[in-house]
C-alpha cells in the first residue's frame, strides 16, 4: 500500500532499528515505546489486521522468537503481546516487555524517551538474542 508507513520501512523508504527478518516478517523498536525494548512484528505483505495474514501460525511463531529474545537482551520480567491495531494500518503485534518498577498495567498513552545510541545499543543486543 503506497501510503502505508509499514509499507515504506519493509521497501527501505524509511527508517528503522530492525531486529528480525525473515522471508515473510519484519521486526523492528518501536520509536514511540512503553517501555524500553518495545518492538512491533508486521507482515511484509501488506494485511490490514493481524487476523487477515494468511500464514497466522508463523506470524505468531515469529513474534514468539522476537518476544524471547528482547525478553533476554533487556532483563525484562515478563512480555505482552498486543494487536489492537488503530494507530497504523498494517497488521502488527505489540511486544512489550515488563519489568518489577514499570508501574503494573501499561498505560498506552505514557511514551517513554530513549535517545538514538540507546535504541541502536538494545536493538543490537536483541539481534544477537535471535
Amino acid at each position: 500500500m503506497e501510503s502505508c508507513i509499514f509499507c515504506k520501512i519493509v521497501k527501505g523508504e524509511l527508517p528503522s532499528y530492525k531486529i528480525y527478518e525473515d522471508k515473510d516478517f519484519l521486526g523492528f523498536l518501536d520509536i514511540n515505546p512503553r517501555n524500553i525494548g518495545h518492538s512491533l512484528v508486521i507482515p511484509k505483505a501488506h494485511y490490514r489486521y493481524v487476523s487477515d495474514v494468511p500464514n497466522f501460525g508463523d506470524y505468531w511463531e515469529a513474534a514468539k522468537k522476537v518476544a524471547l529474545a528482547i525478553k533476554i537482551a533487556v532483563k525484562a520480567k515478563s512480555i505482552n503481546f498486543l494487536t489492537i491495531g488503530e494507530e497504523v494500518p498494517h497488521a502488527h503485534i505489540w511486544i512489550i516487555p515488563r519489568f518489577d518498577d514499570d508501574g503494573g498495567v501499561i498505560q498506552l498513552g505514557q511514551i517513554k524517551k530513549i535517545d538514538k545510541q540507546k535504541m541502536v545499543e538494545v536493538a543490537g543486543k536483541i539481534r544477537a538474542n535471535l
